[in-house]
């Protein structure tokens, strides 16, 4: 159960869903409510499919480029605190790149959205992608690997829940409560990202 809470706080976090919900909503205003839910699927599905490829795929591609885990940890760590402070600044969506007028432009040339730009990079950028290499690199054991896998499902199933009701969110919460928990949630990015620094630091040390 540890293990679990650990896993999906940290993955809720970096891919911080509610703060998708102001972009979500911005690009689905000429959308009917069934196509919006669709569209949410849709994501939620890009999602998940991005996230087991990072945990199942990642470590053989550590292995073709020759970097180390500590590498991986410090730079996944530097990804990981700069989303934080994105988040606590209030320009997460700068951060991933999408910039307002960029991406009106770009889905004016294309209907889809469900894989970029909500799928990737707002929602698994490269903070998770690092994260979910990183603990399949420490977590070998198959009940370990099943609980992140576990972790991977209900995290991403309440990404949906959150993208369908993401209207709702916006009414109940206004955007001065999706930026408030925005904030706190950047917080603990923050320290989640110098924790994974100071972990490789520590390693290295030891050698």
């Amino acid at each position: 159960m540890t293990l679990f809470l650990m896993i999906f706080g940290a993955l809720f976090s970096i891919m911080n869903p509610l703060g998708t919900v102001p972009v979500f909503v911005s690009l689905t205003q000429e959308n009917t409510k069934k196509e919006r839910s669709k569209i949410a699927f849709k994501t939620s599905l890009n999602v998940f499919i991005i996230l087991l490829i990072s945990f199942f795929v990642g470590k053989y591609l550590l292995l073709f480029f020759g970097i180390s885990i500590n590498a991986l940890k410090i730079a996944g760590g530097l990804i990981i605190a700069s989303s934080g402070f994105a988040l606590l600044t209030g320009e997460f969506s700068k951060h991933k790149g999408m910039k307002k007028k960029n991406v009106k432009e770009d889905i004016a040339t294309r209907s889809e959205i469900a894989l970029t730009p909500l799928a990737l990079p707002m929602i698994a950028g490269p903070g998770t992608i690092s994260l979910l290499i990183t603990y399949r690199k420490e977590y070998v054991e198959l009940n370990d690997v099943l609980i992140i896998i576990v972790a991977i499902i209900l995290s991403v199933i309440s990404i949906y829940f959150i993208l369908k009701s993401s209207y709702s969110i916006v009414k109940v919460l206004g955007a001065s409560g999706i930026n408030a928990l925005s904030r706190i949630i950047g917080f603990i990015v923050v320290a989640l990202g110098i924790e994974f620094i100071i972990s490789a630091t520590i390693s290295i040390l030891k050698l």
